[in-house]
């Protein structure tokens, strides 16, 4: 079984060690990484400059680019064989709700999905390298459970990201595994207007307040409640429920 691993969080991330060290009893393991933090880097590509990967070790690269960058690298020039699964994080923060659509971490599992390898997507819900570092590596034995559960299906879902969020609670006090909705998120105050040291106006996107909300079955529901809360998702964005009102919309054309 060869394993790809990247993240968003940069080659020296504490996330991606954990997920190594989780993903090396499963398998043949190989690293493409971003050389930097990549983070909310979405799906996007490095089109206006060229790349240069630098081989740090006999199965591990780092990449001057995005974590998409890093997966197609990876699949169609580094490695010398596809890989059997793309496995991104894991990610220092969650990937819940609208998450997904900004998350490096998730887009590097989609650009593996995209080039027909399964994929994975890990997040941990809380803070690394503040007060929940232990807790990752506490939970290096659930990632490899989890993982070693989901690459063995008998038949690993088409066409599909299996987006994974491990809570923010010691490990023996997860309840189980819950398949998950994506609930919703609302930041609050999350532009800062500030001015730099010659007194121009800028602004600053981050910080604020995050508010979550969901049903029963949402991801964010499951990680509160202290279950690893595992999200089916797609590339393909169309609203299928809206395609019925298609004669209602152009009955007049």
């Amino acid at each position: 079984m060869r394993l790809l691993l990247s993240n968003d969080d940069g080659i020296l991330a504490r996330g991606l060690e954990c997920l190594e060290r989780a993903a090396r009893p499963l398998g043949d393991v190989w690293v493409v990484a971003p050389d930097r933090e990549q983070s909310a880097t979405s799906h996007s590509l490095t089109l206006h400059h060229p790349l240069r990967p630098v081989q740090l070790g006999e199965q591990r690269w780092q990449v001057d680019g995005t974590p998409t960058d890093c997966v197609m690298l990876a699949i169609e020039a580094l490695l010398p064989e596809r890989p059997d699964f793309v496995i991104s994080g894991v990610n220092h923060g969650p990937n819940m709700g609208e998450d997904v659509l900004y998350s490096g971490t998730v887009a590097a599992a989609m650009e593996g999905l995209a080039l027909g390898v399964p994929a994975i997507a890990v997040s941990f819900a809380g803070r690394v390298l503040r007060s929940d570092d232990h807790l990752l590596e506490d939970h290096i034995p659930t990632v490899t459970r989890v993982l070693d559960h989901l690459i063995k299906l008998s038949a690993f879902p088409e066409h599909t990201v299996l987006n994974v969020n491990i809570p923010a609670v010691p490990a023996s006090e997860v309840k189980g595994v819950k398949l998950t909705r994506l609930g919703q998120r609302i930041f609050s105050d999350s532009i800062k207007k500030m001015k730099d040291p010659w007194g121009r106006d800028i602004v600053w996107i981050g910080g604020g307040t995050v508010t979550w909300s969901g049903g029963v079955d949402s991801d964010f529901r499951a990680v509160q409640d202290g279950y690893v809360s595992i999200t089916p998702l797609h590339l393909d964005l169309t609203a299928r429920d809206r395609l019925d009102d298609a004669a209602r919309w152009w009955q007049t054309w």
